[in-house]
This record gives C-alpha cells, sequence and structure tokens, in this order.
C-alpha cells in the first residue's frame, strides 16, 4: 500500500431553528459506514468545487461551501480489485442552504443530521472523528467557517 491518493470532502452543515449545529452524514456505498461526502479530486475543477459536486452527487446537498479547509484526516480506500490505497483527504465546510428531494445517488446511500458529537461517534476513522469533536462547541468560533458565513 505504497501509494497515496488524494481525495476532497465536503463536511455540510447548518444551524438548526433552535441553534444547534448539525453536521450532514451519508451512508458508504459498500459497507453502510457513515461518512462526509467525499471523492476523487477532478480534473480542472478547484478542490472545494469538486467537493461541491461530491455534496450534491452523494448527499443532495445544495449551499456555500468554505474555499478553505477546515481540516484533514486520512484512511485506507479498498479497491476494486481488493487492494487498498491510503486516502488524504482535505476537508472542505459547507453551509447547507437546501436538500434536494431527488439526486444522484439517492438509491445506493442513506443520508442524516447529526450533532457534532454524535457523527464523530458514528465514523470509522480516528481523524475525522477527532475533527468533528472540534465542532461540538461553537463551531461559529472557527475562523473557516466564520469566513463561509460571512459569505452567506
Amino acid at each position: 500500500m505504497a501509494k497515496t491518493g488524494k481525495q476532497i470532502a465536503a463536511l455540510p452543515m447548518r444551524w438548526t431553528k433552535d441553534g444547534k449545529f448539525q453536521v450532514l452524514m451519508v451512508t458508504s456505498r459498500d459497507t453502510g459506514r457513515w461518512i462526509m461526502p467525499k471523492g476523487w479530486t477532478m480534473d480542472g475543477k478547484k478542490p472545494w468545487t469538486a467537493a461541491e459536486i461530491e455534496a450534491l452527487e452523494e448527499a443532495g446537498a445544495v449551499g456555500h461551501i468554505g474555499r478553505e479547509t477546515i481540516g484533514k484526516y486520512t484512511y485506507d480506500k479498498k479497491l476494486g480489485d481488493g487492494s487498498a490505497i491510503k486516502c488524504k483527504v482535505d476537508v472542505y465546510p459547507m453551509v447547507v442552504e437546501r436538500l434536494k428531494r431527488d439526486w444522484k445517488e439517492r438509491d445506493e446511500r442513506t443520508r442524516k443530521w447529526f450533532s457534532a458529537k454524535a457523527a464523530a461517534r458514528k465514523v470509522s476513522e480516528p481523524e475525522l472523528a477527532e475533527l468533528l469533536k472540534t465542532l461540538k462547541d461553537k463551531p461559529k468560533k472557527q475562523p473557516v467557517i466564520r469566513e463561509v458565513l460571512k459569505d452567506l
């Protein structure tokens, strides 16, 4: 497993009417684990634009994505031939404005809103869990999220 893959992810988020912070997770197609919408970088597309496309295709999420990463994590991606590749994932924050009822991968995935703390317990990747835990208290104080909110 010498090669390293480069992926991008969106961290779709919202605040409920009563001010609770939530993140949107989707299930992976193969194992049904809870993950963030993510994928490979796309030729000719900025990484945050690729992350926004993944959020739309995998979760039906439409919103405003930040241009700076909120964090990164690594995981082992199993490939079709049974081998695995270590992937580094850059995570971009995305404030969700709406969820589409009809989206590309709706028949292949489940999507669900979680508190940051609950999401951290659901994911398998320790670094991603740590990133989510940093959001459980005062996410609006994080400079990268503040920047996205400013642009709304």
